[in-house]
């Protein structure tokens, strides 16, 4: 097969971050994907309808002419959520879930949930309204080895979680480990996840070739060879339980190279070429629509989208850097090395 057409995909875990940073990435990501799930955790954090709605203006402003696209907002939870603020979010049309961090679980999380108990009002309405909780997998105990916090998660809160809210609609997002598809596969219809192109492609060994390789490094971290091979098998199963989430997230050069470099891999500048590549290794491009254009909207009840794209099979190599903030640009991934598969203009 040398191209591939099907629907015009949707990206369902994206940063965009905000201001010159958010004008300098939302042209990669409104190139290829309809719509996306954008993440909430800005400085201050998406907490309200109101800073929804004004989020969701500046990325509509920032939008080049020329190029369609849809922002899908989402609300960040905390310790202070009101069941009331929920029920706006969900008639609001344009906030489509809420994000659980766990305080302290990865970027701009500090302001996240520190006890879940303290939100039971507010995952109640959640559960009632059918407004999707979007969840970073991750226990943050500092006792719990940065290995296993995902595992360690879905012990001690998804499960008890599910428990409490047996009809919540829960998406575990980015999931990197053979527990959590395993997770995902044995949970009701209401529980599904997102698969990132850099945990399909890569294993933790690939942060340490010829040297720390910064640029590499996200939460959760990538892990070992078997964990990468479950996700694979789930994300070109068919199973729409799984679905694409490319948690492309970009950081200046500096703030990736330096003595406590953020986390974060920055993807859609070729955010479907790459999992093309994954699903063509895999022998499963007739998949690849599914995974990408259909089980995600499916899950957030929204209608499929009517465009189309079409891939090429053409090798490319993307550069080394790419700008981002003045004289501190942002490095791709995987920056100076081949993708096999092209977005058609």
């Amino acid at each position: 097969m040398q191209s591939l057409t099907f629907t015009r995909p949707d990206d369902w875990h994206l940063h965009l971050r905000d201001g010159a940073a958010l004008a300098a990435v939302l042209p990669d990501t409104a190139r290829r994907f309809a719509r996306a799930i954008v993440m909430p955790n800005l400085k201050p954090p998406v907490t309200t309808v109101a800073s929804a709605a004004a989020y969701r203006r500046r990325i509509l402003a920032a939008l080049p002419a020329g190029l369609s696209f849809e922002p899908l907002m989402t609300l960040y939870l905390t310790d202070e959520t009101s069941p009331e603020e929920i029920a706006a979010a969900s008639r609001s049309g344009f906030v489509h879930g809420v994000k659980l961090y766990p305080a302290g679980a990865t970027t701009n999380s500090a302001a996240g949930v520190t006890d879940l108990g303290k939100c039971r009002m507010a995952l109640a309405r959640m559960e009632a309204l059918g407004l999707p909780l979007l969840v970073h997998g991750e226990a943050t105990d500092p006792a719990v080895d940065i290995f296993d916090r995902e595992a360690v998660f879905i012990e001690r809160v998804a499960i008890p979680l599910l428990k409490d809210f047996p009809a919540l609609r829960l998406v575990f997002e980015h999931i990197t480990t053979d527990h959590a598809v395993q997770f995902v596969m044995a949970a009701g219809e209401n529980v599904a996840a997102t698969i990132t192109a850099h945990h399909l492609l890569l294993n933790r060994n690939a942060i340490f070739q010829g040297g720390i390789r910064p640029h590499l490094y996200c939460l959760p971290v990538l892990k070992r060879e078997a964990h990468r091979l479950a996700l694979v098998a789930a994300a070109t199963s068919g199973n729409p339980k799984f679905f694409l989430g490319t948690d492309s997230a970009p950081h200046a050069k500096s703030a990736k190279e330096s003595g406590c470099g953020c986390a974060g891999c920055y993807t859609a500048h070729a955010g479907i070429e790459l999992y093309a590549q994954v699903f063509d290794a895999a022998a499963a491009l007739d998949r690849l629509e599914g995974f990408a254009s259909h089980y995600g909207a499916d899950f957030y009840r929204l209608a499929r989208n009517s465009g189309k794209i079409t891939l090429v099979r053409e090798s490319w190599v993307p550069p080394a850097t790419v700008p981002f903030l003045g004289a501190d640009p942002l490095v791709p991934l995987p920056a100076g090395e081949s993708i096999a598969w092209r977005l058609q203009p």
